[in-house]
């Protein structure tokens, strides 16, 4: 019976389709997905709170992701309309804690976190949440695929809607940036609360 077996095994496993092949043997044969569909939303300032992160000297510059430098302005022009909406804003920075960008500097009382990329992770970040009624957070900030990604996933697991301005996140290329929207699209931690957006969609009446 366990000879049987064991061949039947071996059967099957050379019987398997070139599809079971790994994924860098087939790199070249996957096909992206469609561009995701981009929604208009408006936020309630009450529950709703920014995260801006790691947008500091190591991380967003010419040199390592001039990508990140071009997001600055619209985060800040973001930023600008959450204050005025009366939207906490929070920031977040590396363990290595460089300055943060001048366009973007924190306002006084504004909370700054630090962690590696997972910006919940041992910091007051779901405190400082909880205790502002936030059930919804636009998050923005680079890695897109550190950073972004690892934060926002966190924010869905505990609960959170996850708003996301395609335009407000970077990484050191496009290819990144588009998996992290993707696995944020469609990850089980995020994909039933997040919706995707640009800065300028977003309402705060």
């Amino acid at each position: 019976m366990k000879k049987t077996l064991l061949i039947l095994a071996v059967a099957l496993l050379f019987a398997l389709p070139a599809s079971a092949q790994s994924i860098d043997a087939l790199w070249g044969q996957v096909t992206p997905p469609p561009a995701p569909e981009i929604k208009a939303v408006s936020v309630h300032p009450a529950t709703t709170a920014l995260l801006i992160l790691d947008i500091e000297e190591l991380t967003c510059n010419a040199q390592r992701r001039p990508r990140c430098l071009e997001t600055v302005p619209r985060i800040a022009e973001l930023a600008r309309r959450a204050r005025v909406a009366g939207l906490p804003v929070v920031y977040s920075l590396t363990p290595k804690m460089t300055p943060i960008l001048r366009l973007v500097t924190p306002e006084q009382g504004e909370a700054v976190v630090d962690s590696g990329v997972d910006k919940f992770w041992a910091t007051e970040l779901e405190f400082i949440l909880r205790e502002k009624g936030v059930d919804t957070v636009i998050v923005t900030g680079t890695a897109a695929h550190g950073a972004v990604l690892h934060t926002a996933t966190a924010a869905g697991f505990r609960g959170l809607k996850v708003v996301l301005p395609v335009d407000c996140l970077s990484a050191e290329d496009l290819y990144s940036e588009q998996a992290t929207v993707q696995l944020l699209l469609t990850g089980p931690g995020t994909r039933q609360v997040i919706t995707l957006t640009r800065s300028d969609l977003i309402s705060m009446p």
